[in-house]
């Protein structure tokens, strides 16, 4: 926070403006919020412009950002003379010139609380998504609607710039923040020159050719200069390019059906990407031949979308492979805020069972563990917590360990599971097609009940397998749509109880009787020591 001294009031003048330039940021953890506002308050300063900045942290778990309130008085302090502005420490609806926001539910957040007017605020905003934990907990599709915060964008903002800066981030190969600084000086809504922009940042001393890079895209990009990637960049910033699905695939499924490869490939191998997009191709020809261009090919676009998540499942190879990787521990010292002399030390819990350890066995002994843990009733009961600290040499060796099984994971018991599964799935999806498109994207859908790990997937996986069952595969009804119709609000049901309750009523209004009761485990628990006592 820059500190001002003998702060008075001072009368209108004609020849001074009337007011200060506000301006609000809000940026999630780890994305330089701070390094932006530190830059601002540099490149004011250096222009000679009388300039305040304070902070409100946000909070953990991705239910906020933290927020940056800065107050520019355009006018040099030359000019000013003996008077001093009076600057606010805090932003107040309607009243905002600038509001900034890394990612899009957080400009949403500002739209809903008043801080964006249409006669005033300039809103500069990143259009790419970080999830919520709201967003996440749902059992089905729980993400907010961007492009409804799109359009209250344009409506409430005197002006929007939107785009995709975190893809920008990634091609300069820096952080957000820099993307962010170059938007905001290509709006022109601050009184700041580029070159003052360009020079804080070279004083900062730290990764400054990555972030001017960063800054040149963002300013390109707000000032209507940008220009398209080369494909030797588009190479650069994107981990696994697949030609083949820009090759082969509708332009209007592209991007999904690329970062699904992408998403393959890094999970497995080029191979497993190969696979992906062979199992994509029947399905996107049968949404061709039935007219699904006319509806944006949903039929593709959500089966590449759910067949890319569920090929990529997670069991122990990925988690260690992701827990280890290089970019995290450079993720979480960012988020920290660590110097580069100061060490982090990152203690992972984890609680492996038997059913973890036999996924990643062969399919026999796989079989043969789960029967033994079974008939002694150990299957719940043999779950270990372990705390693992991967910034240690033994740690981060045991992750590696498991990560380096990846080669090994088709031999698995788990992934023969699940590409079997998978097969059944597609092969319903493509059945159905040629009779009735709308149908085929309600059995595409129901690839949303396949998610999480533990019991989060054992029980998504059992509501897909009964409507897969009972609906998809049997059951007499007028009419695909009629059929259609009762897996959608089975689907939903699903969804919206993952005890399976609700699944049931809804599996009776089309004649199908509901699961006999499940056995649960008792448990007992030890009374703590003095509880007698006390009672």
């Amino acid at each position: 926070m820059s500190t001002m001294t003998d702060t008075i009031t001072f009368p209108r003048s004609d020849a001074l403006p009337a007011r200060p330039i506000t301006l609000l940021i809000a940026a999630l953890g780890g994305e330089g919020g701070g390094v932006l506002a530190d830059w601002i308050v540099a490149a004011a300063t250096a222009a000679g412009l009388p300039v305040q900045s304070t902070s409100i942290p946000g909070v953990a778990q991705r239910t906020g950002a933290t927020t940056y309130y800065l107050e520019i008085f355009p006018a040099q302090w030359d000019a000013l003379g003996a008077r001093r502005p009076v600057l606010a420490l805090t932003p107040s609806p309607g009243n905002v010139d600038l509001m900034v926001a890394s990612e899009l539910v957080e400009a949403g957040r500002a739209l809903q609380n008043g801080f964006v007017t249409p006669d005033r605020t300039t809103l500069v905003a990143s259009t790419h998504r970080v999830y919520t934990v709201a967003e996440k907990m749902a059992m089905g599709d729980g993400r907010a609607d961007s492009a409804r915060i799109v359009k209250a964008a344009g409506e409430l903002a005197r002006r929007a710039v939107l785009f995709d800066m975190a893809e920008l981030a990634a091609r300069s190969g820096t952080v957000i923040n820099a993307v962010l600084f170059g938007a905001l000086a290509g709006a022109g809504v601050l009184p700041l020159s580029r070159a003052a922009c360009e020079a804080a940042i070279k004083g900062a001393g730290r990764g400054v050719e990555g972030s001017l890079k960063g800054f040149a895209l963002g300013y390109a990009q707000a000032a209507g200069e940008a220009q398209a990637a080369t494909p030797e960049e588009a190479k650069r910033w994107r981990a696994h390019p697949v030609e083949r699905a820009r090759a082969s695939f509708p332009v209007e499924t592209r991007r999904i059906v690329e970062e699904g490869a992408a998403r393959c490939a890094d999970f497995q191998d080029e191979a497993y990407a190969a696979l992906y997009l062979d199992r994509l191709d029947p399905v996107a020809q049968l949404d061709r031949d039935g007219g699904g261009g006319a509806g944006g090919y949903a039929l593709t676009n959500e089966t590449g979308r759910f067949l890319a998540l569920w090929m990529c499942y997670e069991d122990v190879i990925r988690v260690a492979d992701l827990k280890s990787r290089r970019s995290r521990f450079e993720r979480v010292r960012a988020e920290v805020q660590a110097k580069p002399d100061e060490p982090v030390h990152i203690v992972e819990y984890l609680k492996p069972g038997v059913e973890e350890l036999a996924a990643v066995l062969p399919r026999g002994l796989a079989g043969a563990l789960t029967r033994w843990a079974a008939r002694r009733g150990l299957t719940h009961k043999l779950n270990v917590g372990m705390h693992v600290k991967t910034t240690s040499v033994s740690g981060f060796l045991a992750l590696r360990f498991l990560a380096s099984l990846r080669r090994l994971r088709r031999t698995t018991a788990r992934y023969h599971e699940e590409q079997a599964l998978i097969e059944r799935w597609l092969a319903a999806v493509r059945a159905a097609a040629p009779r009735d498109l709308g149908l085929a994207l309600e059995i595409a859908l129901c690839g949303r009940l396949i998610k999480g790990y533990g019991d989060t997937h054992q029980r998504g996986r059992a509501s897909f397998l009964r409507i897969l069952d009972t609906i998809v595969g049997a059951g007499a009804f007028e009419s695909d749509a009629a059929r259609a119709a009762a897996i959608r609000a089975a689907r939903a049901a699903a969804l919206a109880d993952p005890e399976g309750r609700k699944l049931d009523q809804s599996l009776a209004t089309v004649g199908v009787p509901p699961r006999p009761p499940q056995a649960k485990p008792l448990q007992f628990f030890r009374r703590p020591t003095g509880a007698k006592k006390a009672a």
